[in-house]
């Protein structure tokens, strides 16, 4: 089969599509034949050698796809072959078959085609992970989104919405913030222009936010912690601004606040398995009712896998970047 692989680590030029062998599922996992794969940081940081895939699990990128159950491993139960599903991978995405656990499968929602739904996996798991079960967003809470015109900020604009909170987001163009607009965002800050500690504060009456999304990092670390409201949250899911902060412990405690550092690819089979039944019960039903939707930039075909990886870096995209097979 085909996979984009990584001989060397560096730019995107590194990728190169080779011949590989087909994987086979083992107990308790199926095989997938892709028809699509969504692209992640995660999938940039491990290109540059940054970013080591878990022991045991695939050496190819890519972290969610969907397609068409094509073989099941023993002990699976509840899905056959012939089942569209998309899923939430630990590595291997980017190629023609892909094994994952039966636990970390979705159906495809009603509505959404079978090459968007791989926009999902990664989104929803993340975005419900972090937000609702770490973070206990709360209805009329005000949640800031950093990157809100990314995939996920994208996803959690909408989910956040959905349950009553108030939606704060940073974007680096007028264009970016009138799709978090769209979605659901009610205050908008072009991250060039805009202090978003002053924007969160005078918008909340000085109470500010008691959630943050952060994909930065070091970078907005103490910026994020003046921004928490009493009792506020701060989830790390992001290191494109560093990694090393200094944090005055002083403000965190005036605050009684709390800053969580997650992943998602290094957790267990059994908490992600929990994550994903979680999206289907909770997050699947907003999808087919049509309130909450993927949001897809562009398509490339695998061929173009350079291109795509350009355009990610780029970051001129709003929403998901995916790969067509």
């Amino acid at each position: 089969m085909r996979a984009v692989t990584v001989p060397e680590p560096g730019g995107a030029d590194a990728l190169v599509l080779a011949d590989v062998d087909r994987p086979e599922p083992r107990e308790g996992e199926v095989r997938i034949a892709v028809a699509a794969a969504g692209i992640n940081r995660a999938d940039v940081l491990q290109r540059q050698g940054n970013y080591t895939p878990p022991p045991g699990s695939s050496p190819y990128l890519g972290l969610e796809v969907s397609g068409t159950i094509d073989a099941l491993g023993e002990g699976v139960q509840g899905w056959s072959v012939g089942d569209e599903v998309c899923a939430l991978l630990v590595g291997g995405g980017y190629a023609d078959s892909v094994c994952a656990p039966a636990g970390q499968l979705l159906p495809i929602p009603a509505g959404v085609v079978l090459v968007e739904a791989a926009a999902l996996p990664e989104v929803t798991c993340t975005v419900w992970s972090n937000v609702f079960l770490t973070a206990n967003l709360q209805p009329g809470e005000t949640i800031l989104v950093h990157g809100g015109s990314s995939g996920i900020g994208t996803m959690a604009i909408q989910l956040a919405r959905e349950i009553g909170a108030r939606v704060a987001v940073t974007a680096g163009s007028e264009d970016k913030l009138e799709v978090c607009r769209s979605l659901g965002a009610e205050i908008l800050v072009n991250y060039r222009e805009q202090d978003f500690v002053e924007v969160v504060r005078d918008a909340t009456a000085g109470a500010g936010a008691g959630v943050i999304l952060d994909n930065m990092g070091a970078k907005y670390l103490m910026r994020n912690v003046e921004t928490l409201a009493d009792g506020g949250r701060l989830v790390i899911i992001g290191m494109q601004g560093g990694v090393t902060a200094e944090l005055n412990i002083a403000t965190l405690l005036r605050k009684r606040g709390a800053v969580i550092a997650t992943a998602l690819r290094s957790r267990s089979l059994a908490e992600k398995a929990t994550i994903v039944a979680a999206v289907r019960e909770h997050v699947w039903p907003l999808v087919e009712a049509g309130r909450v939707r993927p949001v897809v930039h562009r398509t490339y075909p695998i061929e173009q896998v350079r291109a795509a990886h350009e355009e990610l870096e780029s970051s001129r995209h709003v929403g998901k970047i995916l790969l067509t097979l």
